[in-house]
C-alpha cells in the first residue's frame, strides 16, 4: 500500500468522527467579555459573507458566525431569508464592540428591497452574529472587548 493512499485513508477516517462538524473546520473560538468561549463559523469570502445565516432554521446555543473584513468600513446588515432573530455585533480592528443590533428580526418579505438594513453607523472590521438575546446573556455591550 502506498504512503499516499494510507495518508488519504487516515484523513478520510479522521473526518468521519462524529465529534467533528463541517462548520467546525472553518471556525474560530471567540472569547466573550464574561470569559465564555463560543465557536463561530468564520466567513471571509464575499460569497460566504453574502449568504451568512440565510436559509438556516436555527443556530445552536453557544455558536455564532464571525465575518472578517479586510479593513474597517461601515458594514450594514440585513435579515433577508433569515428565519430567526439575531444579535449583530460590530467590532473595530481592535475587536472592541462599536455597535450592537439586539434581537434583529428576520425579514418576512420575499422582496429583498423591502428588508431594512441594520448597523453600519461605525467603522467595523469584524461582525459577530449570535442568537437573539445572547448579547444580554453574555454581557456584551458597546465598548466590550472580544478576543479571537
Amino acid at each position: 500500500m502506498s504512503r499516499h493512499f494510507l495518508c488519504v485513508a487516515l484523513l478520510v477516517l479522521a473526518g468521519c468522527s462524529s465529534a467533528t462538524k463541517l462548520e467546525d473546520l472553518n471556525a474560530t473560538v471567540v472569547t466573550l467579555p464574561n470569559g465564555k468561549k463560543i465557536m463561530a463559523e468564520t466567513m471571509r469570502t464575499e460569497d460566504e459573507m453574502a449568504r451568512g445565516m440565510m436559509f438556516r432554521d436555527a443556530l445552536p446555543k453557544d455558536r455564532g458566525m464571525l465575518f472578517v473584513f479586510a479593513k474597517e468600513a461601515k458594514q450594514a446588515y440585513w435579515m433577508f431569508n433569515c428565519k430567526f432573530p439575531l444579535d449583530i455585533i460590530w467590532m473595530n480592528k481592535n475587536r472592541q464592540v462599536v455597535e450592537i443590533s439586539l434581537n434583529t428580526p428576520p425579514c418576512s418579505s420575499s422582496n429583498p428591497n423591502d428588508c431594512p438594513s441594520y448597523g453600519g453607523h461605525e467603522n467595523a472590521q469584524y461582525v459577530l452574529e449570535l442568537n437573539g438575546g445572547a448579547s444580554i446573556e453574555y454581557k456584551i455591550a458597546a465598548g466590550s472587548q472580544l478576543s479571537f
